[in-house]
């Protein structure tokens, strides 16, 4: 190498390129790394320096350079790219390597308005000092060097219109640690808050996006998912365009359920004008949720819900095809799909599905939801009242148009409503269902508001955070993981401010959580299970058990603290029901791995003293979170041993947890034959979670006579699924171009009956073209 070159410093002065004090770095960054070369590092970093190259554009390169080297075969490149960009990040943030002291970071920071001041009003500068002496700021060396990316986009407090940085990843843990635990008594809330940092900082727990960027700012909204219900008429749409706006502004993912909108050509004020249909207000609510970018840490986005038999349905069922023209499109939002026994039944047998508008039949829809025997008793009544406008389609038909349609977009989600309702924490009676969340894994009560301050309405947030099954050992680890999550995220009930009275009340009331995992492909790996063979069904149907019943007992345990909930009464847990007396009896079938936990105790401890939080357990996708953890994300299998993906900052790679060792024990999505494997795993843990799962759905048109999938194939997909007990599907991802038309097209089959098709079981009453489920 040569050393023509000049730098350009921080402060504006030139001075000789330091190649020594490159490699210095560079090697130190090196230390206990696998398969790293230095030289390597150098060579492909020098190519891209100049004369009078800034110093902070050296880091950069250097950074990008170890990055581009990262691979299955030499993985801890991964490693030595963070490192440098810790080096960098701190160095932008502080100065300097070090980090300052705590207590004089905090102040400066509150000083700045970045941190909030009640810090430094709850904490005495001992206590603040004793948490500075505890932090181990050598953990940052443990990121890949996606999940430095990630913290540095969207989770480190910083200004994002001049991009500077006033923080590292160990400030943010102990600091969100500090106020989440601020209200626990002086001689206990040291020994919370050190605990909780091991357990975030350590990757046990892992916390969603909300949390991360929010908690320690002045911004107090930290719940990851808004359940916002409209009503049909003007005030509540309205009302529940302006609570969109206010909660999209403030980092929360959006579900819109907008099933009571009635139908096109509806009468208004008894026959004085006829109703324009739901797509223009469908309209409104996308202005809404993309009216704000939620602070450049994530766009807004939102999935609105319907039910299958709304009169417009095969209107809305096209609303995101690229096909058409804006004005019968609303492209910008996704979609629930509403389903139940009764649709799936018609399907089967063959039969017809009438289409009626809500409005026109009065109960109809709330029994949807609340009451499955007196919905088909309605429905039934309805189709046979001549006076009532509505519409036929063969069930088939309508089925086939679904999942076309979802196949087409990847984003046409499913929620099955009976199962949301008779598998659920909450009693149907008096709080039903009656939609689910951006990401298809909240299951909550809600109620429209009629106008933006309406008291009696109920927005429903659920605060999320996840374990990392590769960090548990013992299936027992779970109990003080548990304990400590749900104190920490009940804390933050309470710390939170709330918008909306609505969310407010509903939420205070109900203290709604949602804690799932990551890392569950490692999981399967790291214990020689595969996803498509049954060989994980008992150990996960053991690790949820576990999961859900210490889940249990650490809220049932702070309930005998602080008391349950407001509306611990509104449960089915507060009648002695447990998830593990409700869930599809048909899963039995799958897995008859037996129950392990005293059960009958804890029922027993439930009904007693009560739960703090009526719902505990969601398994979310945490996409970006996992990556934090460098972990697999969510319970998906993973498409290959390193994956890619796009960030603003470019591209990011990152390798699978052990991969060396592990590589052929994972199963990658693609080698996966079919779904059966993945949604029997699925359907095992929806038996112990009382929310629900962002389930997926994936398909290779390239296994299949001339590229296309069978309708056949998913349509009998969608019946395991319900079968089995699933509540909710997410993504339907097909591979390899999945904008590409070709490869999505399905044999057309749709003519045929189902009951023919589609045999679940061999021991089902299928005969005569009846199929029980």
């Amino acid at each position: 190498m040569t050393n023509s070159l000049n730098v350009t410093k921080r402060d504006g002065e030139r001075e000789v390129l330091d190649l020594d004090k490159i490699h210095k770095v560079i090697t130190w960054a090196a230390k206990g790394l696998k398969d790293v070369s230095v030289s390597q590092v150098e060579i492909k970093a020098h190519i891209q320096f100049y004369d009078g190259i800034k110093t902070e554009d050296i880091h950069e390169t250097l950074i990008k350079s170890a990055a581009d080297l990262i691979s299955t075969d030499t993985p801890d490149y991964q490693y030595l790219a963070a490192r440098l960009a810790v080096f960098h990040l701190r160095k932008k943030a502080y100065g300097q390597f070090e980090p300052p002291a705590l207590l004089d970071h905090v102040k400066n920071m509150v000083a700045k308005g970045k941190y909030d001041k009640h810090i430094l009003e709850d904490y005495s500068e001992q206590e603040l000092h004793e948490l500075d002496q505890y932090i181990d700021h050598w953990r940052d060396m443990n990121f890949s060097y996606a999940a430095v990316k990630q913290l540095e986009g969207k989770y480190l407090v910083q200004n994002r219109v001049s991009g500077e940085i006033y923080e590292s990843a160990q400030f943010l843990y102990i600091l969100v640690a500090a106020c989440l635990f601020a209200n626990y008594p002086k001689d206990t809330r040291l020994d919370y808050v050190k605990r909780f940092y091991d357990a975030a900082s350590q990757f046990k727990l892992s916390l969603p996006t909300p949390i991360m960027s929010g908690v320690r700012t002045p911004t107090r909204q930290f719940s990851s998912c808004v359940l916002i219900e409209a009503g049909d008429s003007l005030d509540s749409i309205n009302a529940t365009a302006s609570a969109i706006v206010k909660y999209v502004s403030q980092r929360a993912g959006i579900g819109v359920n907008a099933g009571r909108i009635r139908a096109q050509g509806s009468e208004i004020r008894g026959g004085e004008a006829y109703h324009t249909g739901c797509i223009p207000f469908y309209k409104y609510f996308q202005t809404a949720v993309k009216s704000c970018s939620q602070g450049g840490v994530r766009g807004g986005a939102a999935t609105l819900f319907y039910p299958v038999w709304h009169l417009e349905v095969e209107s809305l069922l096209v609303l995101k095809n690229n096909r058409g023209v804006e004005e019968n499109r609303v492209r910008h939002l996704d979609y629930g799909v509403q389903f139940n026994k009764l649709m799936y039944t018609r399907m089967i047998k063959d039969q017809h599905i009438t289409l009626f508008s809500p409005s026109d039949v009065p109960g109809l829809y709330d029994a949807f939801f609340a009451d499955q025997d007196e919905f088909e008793a309605l429905y039934v009544k309805y189709e046979q009242d001549e006076s009532i406008r509505k519409k036929k389609i063969r069930a088939v038909e309508l089925f086939s148009l679904f999942m076309q349609e979802r196949a087409s977009t990847g984003r046409i989600y499913l929620q099955n409503v009976d199962h949301c309702n008779t598998h659920s924490p909450f009693d149907p009676k008096v709080a039903p269902v009656r939609q689910s969340n951006l990401c298809l894994e909240i299951a909550l009560p809600t109620k429209p508001l009629q106008h933006i301050n309406d008291e009696n309405g109920e927005i429903a947030l659920c605060t999320l955070s996840a374990f990392n099954l590769g960090a548990i050992e013992s299936l027992d680890d779970f109990e003080e993981m548990a304990d400590l999550a749900v104190r920490a995220l009940d804390s933050l009930l309470d710390y939170q401010d709330y918008p909306v009275p609505a969310a407010y009340h509903a939420s205070i009331g109900r203290r709604t959580l949602g804690i799932g995992v990551i890392n569950f492909a490692y999981y399967l790996a790291k214990n020689g299970k595969k996803y498509s063979d049954g060989s994980g069904n008992a150990l996960i149907h053991r690790t949820f058990e576990a999961m859900q019943y210490y889940l249990l007992k650490a809220s049932n345990n702070l309930a005998k603290e602080k008391g349950a909930c407001p509306k611990f009464n509104e449960t089915t847990y507060s009648q002695g029901v447990l998830p593990i007396d409700t869930y599809k009896k048909d899963l039995d079938k799958v897995c008859n791995e037996p129950l392990h936990y005293d059960w009958e105790t804890l029922r027993k401890d439930i009904v007693e003293h009560g739960l703090r939080n009526s719902t505990l357990s969601a398994l979310m996708p945490s996409e970006t979170s996992s990556q934090i953890s460098n972990a697999t994300n969510g319970i998906e299998p993973p498409r290959g041993h390193i994956s890619v993906k796009s960030s603003k900052d470019g591209v990011l790679k990152q390798v699978v947890p052990e991969y060396d060792r592990l590589k052929e024990q994972y199963e990658l999505l693609w080698d996966i034959k079919s779904n059966d494997g993945y949604l029997e795993l699925c359907a095992i843990m929806q038996k112990f979670i009382d929310q629900t799962i962002s389930a997926n759905t994936s398909y290779d048109p390239g296994k299949y006579e001339g590229g296309k999938v069978p309708m056949k194939l998913l349509l009998k997909d969608l019946l395991t699924t319900y079968k089995l007990g699933i509540k909710t599907l997410y993504y339907h991802n097909t591979r390899d171009g999945a904008s590409d038309t070709s490869q999505l097209e399905l044999k057309k089959e749709e003519a045929k009956p189902l009951a023919q098709e589609v045999v679940l079981e061999e021991d089902d009453d299928c005969a005569g073209g009846a199929c029980k489920i």
